[in-house]
């Protein structure tokens, strides 16, 4: 019984002992650990979307936004946070000092993932940016060869030579013969100026003869008419009109036996030898446009010819809707193989910016807030850079700060790492918010 209780009283001893150097042993072990290290022993794990990094659940689960599985990561010191705390310049103000939340993390990958990932890398260089524009467009009339014809006067068209719209007429061709009674009135006091003498009359009569002749031009009676009435002695009924210009009959609103008066337009006439071609260039584009620059055209009515002409003019306003400038070109169209209304491809030759910083547009990753690119730092790392780019060219972007000759930066596969990049900046803040608030519970 003695040894019974001997024994039992020794068991005791040695568990009192045990539990005694447990709280040390762990309190040893707490002291050896990091501020980061204690934080990841009793900080929940948190579930993050790969794509997505202001997604974070507590529990496993799929993204809201792309479906996607959340990934559970662990609060890691980045190598890179070394580059992050440094201020060096003392000199200048703590306000603008940049803060590790608006730094981007460089991020390392593998060999054997950047292979697989397809990342290509092209250098930073200078060079030319051409203002080409391209754009589409519709052949139109020339309005400073569009002429409408009107009566001088009443009266009854007697004969009509051009009788259908679409008609091809020359200058000086007879439109139509027609009878007016004011027209054959000043015909008769022409014809009795040109037999009665100066005597007993207060004009001269040559001064005489020239005013009736004027009463005649502005009446619309043509010179060689006039010219044929002073050779007859004798007045025409029905007097002619001709065509001031040759052209294409676009408008004909009479017919044979009308009453027409001066309000009327009877005839349009418009000379398609050279003719306008109306274009909208985007609000972008308003620098590379000016009058005088070169332009072509291609119409798919007629593949394989080319057009050459220039711009004529450059309209004040941007149309409210489209947010697009209007733009007018010319080009000669002597064979008239261009026709009203036509669908043209256009392209305009502006003047090229030389000796600028330029990259790839596929390099550029636009998120609507910022503009960046990666930048390949060699052995596996990237590091993604905000730029500020300027005009747009054929593929091309102009770098106007951000970057510097000779850097390489990532062409594809650039928005797989910048994501990554995202996801470390995620978990630095998160890591910093664990590490402040045991310091903030000390206070």
């Amino acid at each position: 019984m003695r040894t019974v209780i001997i024994l039992l009283i020794t068991a005791l001893l040695l568990m009192a002992c045990n539990q005694s150097d447990k709280p040390s042993e762990s309190l040893a072990d707490a002291m050896d650990d990091s501020a980061l290290e204690h934080a990841n022993k009793h900080l929940n794990h948190k579930y993050i979307c790969p794509m997505h990094p202001q997604i974070v659940r507590d529990e496993p689960g799929r993204c809201p936004i792309c479906g996607m599985f959340l990934v559970k990561k662990e609060v890691k010191q980045e190598p890179q946070e070394p580059e992050i705390k440094p201020k060096p310049q003392a000199s200048k103000p703590e306000a603008k000092k940049p803060s590790a939340h608006n730094k981007h993390p460089t991020v390392t990958i593998r060999p054997e993932i950047i292979q697989k990932m397809g990342v290509r890398t092209i250098t930073v260089n200078k060079g030319t940016l051409p203002k080409y524009i391209k754009t589409v467009g519709y052949v139109a009339y020339n309005e400073d060869k569009l002429v409408h014809i009107h009566p001088r006067s009443s009266g009854w068209v007697e004969k009509l030579y051009v009788r259908r719209q679409g008609d091809l007429v020359k200058r000086g061709q007879s439109l139509l013969a027609m009878y007016s009674p004011e027209v054959l009135e000043a015909q008769q006091d022409f014809l009795v100026a040109l037999r009665t003498g100066a005597k007993g009359t207060r004009l001269n009569r040559r001064q005489y003869k020239e005013a009736i002749r004027n009463r005649l031009r502005l009446l619309g009676v043509p010179e060689r008419t006039i010219k044929q009435i002073e050779r007859n002695n004798r007045a025409i009924n029905n007097v002619p009109i001709f065509t001031p210009q040759s052209g294409t009959v676009i408008h004909l609103n009479i017919r044979e036996g009308m009453y027409v008066t001066p309000s009327l337009e009877m005839f349009t006439i418009v000379d398609l030898s050279r003719i306008w071609v109306m274009v909208e260039v985007f609000e972008h584009q308003l620098d590379w446009v000016s009058r005088g620059l070169k332009a072509e055209i291609k119409v798919p009515a007629l593949p394989g010819r080319v057009w050459k002409g220039k711009v004529d003019y450059v309209y004040p306003e941007l149309e409210p809707k489209t947010r697009t400038l209007k733009v007018r070109l010319r080009f000669d169209n002597p064979r008239g193989l261009l026709k009203l209304n036509m669908f043209a491809q256009v392209e305009i030759h502006g003047k090229p910016k030389k000796k600028v910083l330029k990259i790839p547009r596929q390099a550029l990753i636009v998120t609507g807030e910022r503009e960046s690119v990666i930048v390949a730092l060699g052995k596996g790392r990237f590091k993604p850079v905000d730029v500020k780019t300027g005009m747009r060219s054929q593929g091309e972007v102009e770098i106007l700060s951000g970057l510097k000759k000779g850097n390489r930066i990532v062409l594809s596969g650039q928005f797989l790492i910048d994501s990554e990049a995202n996801l470390q900046a995620s978990f630095l803040r998160f890591s910093e918010a664990g590490q402040q608030s045991p310091q903030t519970h000390q206070h």
